[in-house]
């Protein structure tokens, strides 16, 4: 196969399991080629009468619409309610009364259920926007704020599991099967409800099984630059159990939330994945209830008793959704409780859980009960598959209260979600402590592996801290791995080809790609002696949240985690593998020396950094970010006399420049606005990314467009700008981080810049990739 074939079909393999973030067929490109019928389907849901009755020729129809495209803004950030404003009066208004060839654009609407008007929908597809330039400048304010991490582009159902999980700034947080990360992201926003506080005691560990994925997920999940989020790399299956410090003693770590959004077979998603269509058939659930019931299994083992889970699929079959929750429940015995979370969402219309169900093999043969299923298809269909014989038990469930998101009733996907709460510990917690014992070394020997036990047909196969809990009626601990023909193998890859693509060729390693190790700096480390005076940093600074990524030579860039991530991450080396945590706060240059600290701030990490700093900042003006963001390396004499003043005082470095809103001045941006940059000689420079630039320009009343390419004067990157701000980027990326000490503290150059001129938009200085 070519390199192109073979690209082409690892593109392919990476967009089919991208659950929640894959873009929305609005913006994404068609599949004129895909006919969207599958009479197996149509069958199968008409049979179920999951569909209200009357309501079936609708929800087809839905189906084979495009689904609308949704954004969401970033909830935590101050600046929320600043780019909702400046949406609402520059881009909404304006769209309102558009038509291009005959389809009238319907204005942007609010998602009712959305707290706070921070989740909108609207018609438009990436091809109707580009052929009219008032829908482009409204493209390109998407693409520059999604890249900044201030808007997500997000289906709707995708934005509910996290609502539901009530986040509170001092919750341990779990998602389990995280990439690509837009749920990932609302729980780092819920986290940080409250800015004020640079350090929530929570934290979200987000895991996924790929190792690929999950470098997609640190890419998500970095764009809102939190020291309070973890990514591991682990089977959601045997996810290990973490220990942290407890008052001196080592405990185990129960999560108060927990995201159970399992791989599913996605016939949810047909509206944005048309590839479904064609591929959808009955076996797909029946190969993947069994993987859904184990990672379910394994969260509630880990939720703390109070604690809450939410588990959720893009699939609307019974199979995958009630039949999981009510075998979920049955293992249980009472120690879970279904909750009914629609109230908790008002404006969403969902439809209840379903009691009774039947299965259908892609033969079209239908079963609705165990006692029916030949011996010969014992291996694929399970009793958990089935609806509880016992009618009181069935009651007791509860399972009206799931919710099922239908498309034609709020035009979106189509989803399931179900809210847990644990009552007590599970009940094989408390049954084998014998058991328990007996295989605690063996467990303790085998980590996050293959499966440590061999368990009854129809129960969730347990990972080692599973085994330690006695889970399942008897337990043999085994050494080898899973036969390459068993039930569990054959699903698991299963659903690796489904979900992840083809599986490789050679067996992965237990920790696939090698990671840089993470070191924590002692309060007694030499480098805190000139950050410390040259910043004057408050003595509750946490130093010993700080870590780099080397054990040898220079410290190249210094990260911080919060207090409990510290926790988790000292006692759990050996257990995890940690992919990425932490936010980087500051970066070696070497020519700080020379003005008392080899070490400058990062843009990244300011908003957590700055309280701490008590030195080296310059309190400026709208009109002094305007100087700052749109001038190259202006003189100090181009900012106001106040902050001139005070630029004045310092010496040459790294500064922070602070916006302090006048709530008395409205036409102002209302929110803080806190800025890294350069004091230099005889000039000031911004120490900001592009894109961060142009959120931070549109903020302040400042038109930042680029034009389509191939159109009037092209800048290097085959852009060009209007309205007095042009896109440049400096030539050779390499060069640049090469350069980069040397340029930091000249005053290379001045461009004394009004309205009308070029204005390099660019990093002055690149941050070197971590």
């Amino acid at each position: 196969m070519g390199k192109r074939s073979r690209q082409r079909q690892k593109t392919q393999n990476a967009g089919r399991d991208d659950r929640d973030n894959r873009d929305n067929a609005g913006w994404g490109a068609g599949y004129a080629d895909i006919v969207k019928e599958n009479k197996l389907f149509e069958h199968y849901y008409q049979e179920l009468g999951l569909v209200p009755e009357g309501e079936f020729e609708e929800f087809m129809n839905a189906m084979r619409e495009p689904l609308p495209a949704t954004i969401r803004i970033t909830g935590y950030k101050s600046h929320a309610k600043e780019i909702l404003h400046c949406l609402k009066e520059k881009y909404f208004k304006d769209i309102q009364e558009v038509e291009i060839d005959g389809l009238k654009i319907e204005a942007p609407q609010p998602l009712k259920w959305y707290p706070d008007e921070q989740a909108w929908h609207t018609n438009m597809s990436r091809k109707i926007i580009r052929k009219s330039p008032l829908l482009e400048k409204f493209h390109q304010f998407l693409v520059s704020e999604t890249e900044s991490g201030n808007i997500s582009r997000q289906e709707a159902v995708s934005m509910i599991p996290p609502l539901l999980l009530k986040i509170e700034s001092h919750h341990k947080i779990l998602d389990m099967c995280a990439a690509p990360g837009s749920k990932t992201a609302q729980l780092i926003e819920m986290l940080h409800s409250d800015i004020d506080v640079p350090f929530p005691e929570g934290f979200v560990i987000a895991n996924d099984v790929d190792n690929k994925r999950c470098y997609l997920l640190v890419h998500q999940a970095k764009r809102l630059n939190s020291p309070c989020i973890m990514v591991v790399n682990h089977d959601a299956t045997c996810i290990p159990t973490l220990k942290i410090d407890s008052d001196g003693k080592k405990d185990i770590l129960f999560y108060d939330r927990i995201l159970c959004d399992v791989p599913c077979s996605g016939d949810g998603t047909m509206r944005k994945n048309i590839d479904v269509w064609k591929k959808w058939t009955t076996s797909n659930s029946l190969h993947l209830h069994g993987l859904q019931l184990r990672i379910a299994v394994r969260g509630v083992e880990q939720l703390a008793v109070g604690g809450r889970m939410v588990y959720s699929t893009c699939s609307l079959n019974p199979i995958e959704d009630e039949a999981v929750i009510a075998a979920l429940l049955e293992k249980s015995e009472g120690t879970l409780e279904l909750v009914d979370g629609s109230a908790d969402l008002p404006g969403l219309k969902s439809m209840p859980g379903v009691n009774s169900w039947k299965l259908m093999t892609k033969e079209g043969q239908w079963f609705s009960d165990w006692s029916e299923v030949p011996v010969s298809r014992q291996t694929q269909i399970r009793p958990t598959m089935f609806p509880p014989t016992n009618p009181e038990k069935l009651a007791n469930f509860h399972l009206e209260r799931c919710m099922r998101i239908l498309p034609h009733h709020q035009n979106t996907g189509g989803f399931f979600v179900a809210v847990l709460v644990k009552k007590a510990p599970m009940p094989w917690n408390k049954r084998y402590p014998k058991v328990r014992q007996d295989v605690s070394s063996s467990a303790a020997a085998q980590t996050e592996g293959s499966p440590a036990a061999s368990i009854p047909s129809g129960t969730p196969c347990p990972p080692d801290s599973a085994v330690e809990e006695g889970l399942g009626e008897k337990v043999v601990v085994v050494e080898e791995e899973e036969p390459k023909d068993s039930p569990l193998a054959l699903e698991t890859t299963d659903k690796l080809e489904r979900e992840y693509g083809p599986p490789a060729s050679k067996k992965k390693k237990l920790f696939g790609y090698k990671e840089d190790p993470f070191v924590f700096l002692t309060e007694e480390d030499p480098v805190f002696t000139t950050i410390q005076s040259f910043y004057n940093l408050s003595p509750t600074f946490p130093k010993v949240n700080v870590l780099t990524r080397t054990h040898d030579g220079k410290k190249r860039h210094l990260y911080m985690v919060s207090k409990e991530l510290r926790n988790v991450l000292l006692n759990n080396s050996e257990r995890m593998k940690v992919i990425n945590t932490g936010v980087k706060v500051w970066s070696r240059n070497s020519d700080g020396e020379e003005f008392g600290c080899a070490f400058r701030l990062a843009q990244e990490g300011i908003y957590s950094l700055q309280p701490y700093i008590r030195s080296r900042i310059i309190t400026v003006s709208v009109e002094d970010i305007k100087v700052l963001l749109t001038q190259e390396n202006p003189y100090l004499s181009k900012l106001e006399a106040d902050a001139h003043a005070q630029a004045k005082k310092l010496v040459m470095g790294s500064i922070v420049l602070k916006y302090i809103p006048n709530p008395n001045n409205t036409e102002d941006p209302q929110c803080p606005i806190q800025l890294c940059g350069w004091r230099g000689k005889t000039s000031i420079r911004a120490f900001v990314p592009r894109n961060e630039r142009f959120h931070y320009l549109r903020m302040l009343g400042v038109e930042v467009f680029r034009e389509k390419q191939g159109q009037g004067d092209k800048g290097p990157d085959g852009e060009k700008a209007v309205e007095g701000v042009e896109v440049k980027e400096e030539a050779g990326n390499g060069a640049e981080e090469k350069g980069e000490e040397k340029e930091v503290g000249k005053d290379a150059g001045h461009m004394d810049l009004e309205n009308g001129d070029k204005i390099g938009t660019s990093e002055p200085m690149k941050e070197p990739m971590d």
